[in-house]
């Protein structure tokens, strides 16, 4: 057999419950992605990053807590995988249709949703996962 096994590429971080939260996530999400080579969709990943960090600090995480993130490049499956792992009881669903103009939320899953090919909530205890996936090539 002359078959190669490939370990996944895992990024991990812990972060606080504080808005300076969000550029440090959009940053070693960044430096993971160059580190992997990965630019074809570098933007929609950072967007979705961004988003998903933000509605765990708003919805997700209690005071007091913080939030983990994981950043996984599977290269067989060639597919790059966010997670946020957060110990809120909150539930998560995309809003129903575009909020109003004037809305100041309400936008995120739904940018999440439209850039990402797969997305979703997994249990944790306590808490949640919120996550989507970026097909490669």
């Amino acid at each position: 057999m002359n078959e190669t096994t490939q370990l996944p590429c895992l990024h991990t971080a812990f972060y606080c419950r504080d808005r300076s939260s969000i550029p440090v996530v959009r940053k070693f999400t960044r430096k993971s992605l160059i580190e992997w080579k990965y630019e074809e969709r570098a933007y929609d990943v950072l967007l979705c990053v961004t988003e998903l960090a933000t509605n765990a600090l708003r919805h997700g995480v209690p005071p007091g807590r913080g939030f983990r993130v994981r950043i996984s490049l599977e290269r067989m499956e060639k597919v790059i995988r966010i997670e946020l792992h957060d110990s809120g009881d909150g539930e998560v669903r995309a809003a129903d249709g575009w909020p109003d103009v004037e809305d100041e939320g309400g936008r995120g899953l739904l940018l999440v949703s439209a850039l990402a090919d797969k997305w979703g909530v997994a249990e944790r205890n306590p808490g949640k996962i919120v996550w989507c996936e970026f097909n490669l090539g």
